[in-house]
Parts: C-alpha cells; structure tokens; sequence
C-alpha cells in the first residue's frame, strides 16, 4: 500500500505535496504532523499551548466534575441544615485523608504507563495498571478498619455533640466506597498515561452526573424513598463511585486491549513491577496524605473556633476547590507529559511542557481570584440562600474575607502543584516525599498552636495556611528549576538498550531506585547513545489493525 510520506531535501524534511485529486487524508494527517513538529509559535509548537489542552482539558473536566459534585453535595446538605454541611465537610476530609495514601500509589500507576507507553513497551502496560488493583485491594481491609474507629476521630476533634455523630455517620458511608475509588484511579491510569484522557472525562462525569441525581432523590426523598439527608448524601456517593469502577473495568476487559496491552492477564500479581510501584508511588501518596492530614488537623482545629468560623471555613475551602480541582487536572497531564518525553530523550520537551502548563494554569487561577475578590457573592449565594444559619450577614461577610486569603495563594498553589506532579513524572519522588513531611508537620503544629495556645481568631490560622502554600510553590519551583529530574526514569531500560549498552546486576539496582541511565554510564567511562523514539500516532486507536504485542 503506498503511503505519502516527506521528501528529503538537501536533508531536510518536506510535507508531502498535494496530488492532482487533492491531498490524501493520510498524507494531510503526515502535513499537520510536519507543521506541528515545525511550529515556533506557543500554541503549535511540541508540548505547546494545543498539546497541552488536548491532552489536560479533558482532565480538568474530569476534575471539575468531582468539584461540582462535592460543591452542589454540600450546598443541598446546607438547605438542610449547617450542621450537615460542615460535618459532611469535616468527615469528606477526612475520608480523603484516609484514601490519599494509597491513592496516590493506585494513581503512579499513569506514569509507569506513560514511560512504557512513550518507550513502545506496550505489553508492561496492562501489568502496570494490575498492579495498582493489587494496591487497592491490599488497602481494602485497613479502610474498611476505619469504619469502628470514626467515632474516636472525632472524639479528638471536640465537636458538639450533633456534630460529631452527622461526622461519624457520613465517614463510616463514605469508607464503603473507598476499594472502588482506588481501583478506578489505578484503572483509569490506563487510559491517561495513554492520552487517551478523553475516556476519563467521560467516565468521569458520567459517575458524577449520577451522583448528584441520587443526591437530589435520596437527600431530600423523591420518587417514594424517604429523605435521608446526610446518610442519603453518602450513600449516593458510595454507589456512584462502585457504577465508576465497574464501567472502567468493563472498558479495559475490551479485546483489542487485553490483546494489545495484556489488560486481563496483567491483573495478576508481578513481585518486581509491584516493588517499584511501591518505591516511586509510595513517596508520591505518602506525599499526598501528609498534604491532606495538615489541611485535615487545620479544618478540625478552626472548627473548635465556633460554628460560624467552621461555616465560613467550609464555604471558603469548598468554593477554593473551583480554582483548585481544575489546576490539579492540569498537574497531571503535565506529569505524564513529562514521562512521555523523558523515555524519548527529550527533556528540553518536557520542561516545555511544564512552563507551558503552568502558564495556562495561573492564568486560571488569576481569573478566579480576581472572581474571589470583586465577586464573591457569585459563590456564597448559593449557600446563602436556604442556610438555616441565623446570623447570615455575618457568615458571609467572614466567608468573603476568606476567599481573599485563596486569592493570595492561588498563584502559589498552581506552582505548587504542577512544579511537584512535573518532577513526580520524572521519579523525583523522595524529594517530594522529605519536603512534604517537613510542610505537613509545619502546618499541622502552627495550627494547633495558633488555635491552642495564641487563640488565634479563623483570619490568624488562615494567615498560616495561606503562608504555607506560598513555601511550597516556591520550593518546587527551585527543584524543578535545578533539574535533576531530567535524568530519571521509572522503567527499567528495553532489552535491546541493555545488550548495546551492558549493565551489571548493581546498575540494575540503581535504575529501579531512579537513578539515571546516562549517571551510571558515565561512572562505568561509557556514554549511552540517544534514541529518537518516534511519537506513537495510535494515540487515539486502542489496537493497530492485525496487530498483537506480547509482553
């Protein structure tokens, strides 16, 4: 079959010249591709302004989609009552803080994913996602641990009574649904460290949609079930995220990729893949729980302030996650970004990538300071409207002050988050890890003793917060900007790259603990050559026709 492909000129490469009839679809398809490996502007160029948003917009979607639900969730909680509001606020923290660990291990799974993905090792794909699986389902029984332990948490935090027991209640729902959280983020790495992020928009919110409807039904008692307020409201939760896992699954089984990726056969146990998902994911989620404990230690200690502060705290941090949750979508597709180009040798392409996300991303967050700032009342009317609170005027004028706090910290939050995600996608794990026990341990003691012993008011503990952030975007930017990143990988190197390039057992070692290639080459006196990994274009093809990998 004869194909249009570029013609060489004095060793340059040419777009295909169009024929008599017109251009084939397949040598327009060659064309683009040409102009845009070609392009110096911003927005054409590789890893610019459109690679960037084709590949995160569906990402943020998917964000926002959680944000919404968890929005609109505690907005319909709040026509019920404050107390059920703040305590599905309190337990939905907490709840997290119980997840994120192992999360972010199920989560890593997408950068294994996108290195093998980006090195053409299509068959350790389906065998990286299973071993997130296996990561979920040893997680399980230590969740489900939790469930008689919820009354002790809260306990600790000193909550009023009717408080108290809406937190337990709601925490002990919510754990229910926790397996099925971990094993889709694990499954749906398989569609993200692919490109494929279009199916976890879908997927996504799908699951979303479905929650709220069964919010709106079993909140407030339609269609002849009874209203169940805060346990309808956990409930919901609970069976959309087990629909989100199920649909996931099913997608994966599908036979051009159990074929392709080894997605069926991958789901058994594999000791070595395993290991590493634990070397590099283990940082990365311990780095995610000790960032959501401090907030969590944070949110309890400012609810022993009284309930209006709890209240406005809740508002302010609820409507922060509009800012927040979109800026996290981004972080990730600049992670896998990252992973691709790393495995192709092209790290001046994933630093591009990063500073192209992060552009995109602060001018987000300055959009919606600037919302936080002059229109504040765009977001807390919703809350405001059918809040059983007495003093509404108070709550509300304390709740704007606070979304001036989010704006001071938004920028500092977008360089927080992408910079640590970009240098995760490279395996600069540890870092991430030494830095957020010190942050963590910061914020967790400077509130309880701004709330314990300074008696600190809620704008004093917001200071802290808002300093916090601050210290951590820029301690993110000065790694990333040092650039050790650019020479670790996650993978173990092709076979071919280790019989043209012999390692021993010991360099071996040092690759699967993130060292790079080219270090441990150049202490061995030998250099490894580059390879220019061509860009796989069945990014958006589950199984090329007649074609079959094996692992």
């Amino acid at each position: 079959m004869n194909q249009e492909a570029p013609a060489e000129i004095n060793g340059q490469a040419t777009p295909p010249a169009e024929g008599k009839s017109g251009q084939s679809a397949t040598g327009k398809l060659q064309t683009d591709s040409y102009a845009a490996e070609h392009s110096t502007s911003w927005w054409g160029r590789p890893c610019g302004g459109r690679e960037v948003l084709a590949l995160s917009v569906p990402l943020v979607i998917s964000s926002l989609s959680w944000t919404v639900m968890t929005f609109i969730d505690r907005m319909l909680l709040n026509w019920v009552s404050e107390t059920a509001m703040n305590a599905a606020f309190s337990a939905g923290t907490t709840w997290f803080a119980f997840i994120c660990l192992p999360m972010g291990i199920c989560a890593y799974a997408s950068t294994f994913v996108s290195q093998y993905f980006g090195d053409k090792q299509y068959g350790k794909i389906g065998p990286s996602v299973g071993q997130g699986v296996w990561a979920a389902m040893i997680a399980t029984p230590l969740l489900l641990a939790g469930i008689p332990l919820a009354p002790w948490i809260f306990d600790l935090a000193g909550h009023e009574s009717a408080l108290r027991a809406a937190e337990v209640t709601y925490l002990q729902i919510l754990l229910w649904g926790a397996p099925a959280m971990l094993a889709s983020q694990a499954l749906a790495a398989f569609f993200s460290g692919r490109s494929r992020t279009n199916v976890v928009m879908i997927v996504d919110g799908g699951s979303a949609v479905i929650n709220l409807a069964l919010d709106y039904i079993m909140i407030f008692g339609k269609f002849g079930l009874p209203a169940m307020g805060i346990v309808g409201a956990g409930w919901a939760t609970v069976i959309a995220l087990w629909l989100k896992f199920l649909i996931y699954f099913a997608l994966i089984a599908r036979k051009p990729n159990r074929v392709r990726f080894n997605t069926i056969s991958g789901l058994r146990f594999h000791r070595k893949l395993f290991g590493r998902l634990i070397v590099f994911g283990g940082p990365s989620g311990v780095q995610f729980l000790l960032d959501v404990l401090g907030f969590t230690v944070f949110i309890l200690l400012v609810g022993r302030l009284g309930k209006l502060e709890h209240a406005a705290t809740t508002m302010a941090f609820s409507i922060s996650t509009l800012a927040f949750m979109p800026i996290y979508g981004l972080s990730i597709a600049a992670s896998i970004l990252v992973g691709q180009r790393l495995v192709e040798d092209k790290p001046e392409l994933a630093a591009r990538a990063t500073w192209t996300t992060l552009t995109i991303g602060i001018s987000y967050m300055a959009c919606m300071s600037l919302l936080y700032i002059f229109a504040p009342e765009l977001f807390l009317s919703g809350f405001l409207a059918n809040s059983t609170f007495l003093d509404k005027e108070t709550l509300a004028t304390t709740a704007a002050t606070l979304l001036l706090f989010v704006a001071a910290y938004n920028l500092f939050d977008a360089m927080l988050m992408i910079f640590s995600a970009a240098i995760k996608g490279a395996g600069d794990t540890r870092f991430v890890l030494y830095v957020s026990l010190l942050m963590a341990a910061i914020l967790a003691s400077a509130s309880w003793v701004a709330v314990e012993r300074l008696s600190f008011g809620v704008y004093g503990c917001w200071n802290i917060i808002t300093a916090w952030v601050c210290i951590g975007g820029v301690i993110y930017l000065l790694r990333f900007l040092q650039g050790r990143w650019k020479s670790m990988r996650v993978i173990e190197p092709r076979v071919e790259d280790v019989i043209e390039h012999p390692l021993g057992g010991e360099e071996l070692d040092q690759i699967r603990a993130g060292e790079s290639i080219d270090a441990i080459a150049q202490d061995k006196s030998s250099t490894a050559d580059h390879r220019e990994i061509e860009h796989d274009d069945t990014v958006h093809s589950d199984v090329a026709a007649g074609a079959t990998y094996t692992e």
